[in-house]
């Protein structure tokens, strides 16, 4: 019996090892490929292959992102376009969680919005910029309504269709044991949810930036947004560069951290 434990022993590290070995490669490989990609770009733009002008390069937006820290305007547009998002994003996922439960809770209720939530995620949320103008104001609350109603919808609609897709039989035995619907959701359909809600996040991290940065295309005088559109319109793309890359690794973070939620949710 020992032997065969030590054998068993031996193999499961061996196992282990190979698969440490595939995420160090899957990494490493990833990391190259970003590198190449970098040097490439620098190499056509020093050797005029491409226009810097146009396309910039990475120099260019290096020393873009040492003049704004230089100056200080780093943070001031980093941590609004930052604190917006948060914001946008855990307000939403709140509000559609929410909407989500009482759907679920009251059927009646769920048969006769089906429709209209439906046409509200089909609409640009673009187009109802002006009237959240009017009515919020031209400041950050319009940004983060905007970044709300974004994700809101799609993350009611995702949510719902996990709640609905329970197992009827296990609803059905739970009511036959006298469980009211406020113990059958606690019970089973919200620990029977958890991997929907945990992607529900995961959408809701890209939806809230674009939101964000879609209202601050319209009315923010700061912020990464903000950056992007000045940048081009006074022709300074390695200043839209710069921005668009440090959005990507804000986005980036915040959707590792939902990661990390997602493996303490799961342990």
């Amino acid at each position: 019996m020992k032997k065969i434990r030590k054998e068993n022993s031996a193999e499961h590290a061996a196992f282990l090892r190979k698969e440490r070995g595939k995420t160090v490669f899957t990494v490493a490989m990833q990391i190259l490929l970003l590198l190449t990609f970098f040097l490439l770009w620098e190499f056509l733009a020093a050797r005029e292959i491409i226009d810097s002008f146009i396309f910039s390069s990475p120099s260019k937006m290096w020393s873009s992102f040492l003049s704004l820290s230089e100056s200080g305007e780093l943070w001031r547009h980093v941590s609004a376009t930052l604190a917006e998002t948060v914001i946008g994003f855990l307000s939403a996922t709140a509000i559609g969680l929410a909407l989500a439960v009482i759907l679920w809770i009251i059927e009646p209720l769920r048969r006769i919005l089906e429709p209209y939530i439906v046409v509200l995620n089909a609409l640009p949320k673009i187009a109802l910029g002006p009237i959240i103008i009017i009515w919020v104001g031209a400041g950050k609350g319009a940004i983060i309504v905007m970044a709300i109603l974004i994700s809101v919808i799609i993350t009611v609609i995702n949510i719902l269709n996990g709640f609905l897709s329970v197992d009827k039989d296990k609803i059905l035995l739970m009511r036959t044991l006298s469980a009211n619907k406020m113990q059958v959701l606690c019970k089973l359909i919200l620990p029977a949810n958890v991997s929907n809600i945990i992607a529900a996040l995961k959408v809701n991290v890209g939806m809230a930036w674009v939101g964000t940065i879609m209202g601050e295309y319209l009315v923010s005088k700061e912020g990464l947004g903000y950056l992007i559109v000045y940048g081009g319109q006074v022709f300074n793309l390695s200043l839209v560069m710069c921005a668009t890359v440090i959005l990507t690794l804000l986005a980036a973070v915040m959707y590792f951290a939902v990661l990390i939620l997602e493996k303490l949710v799961k342990r």
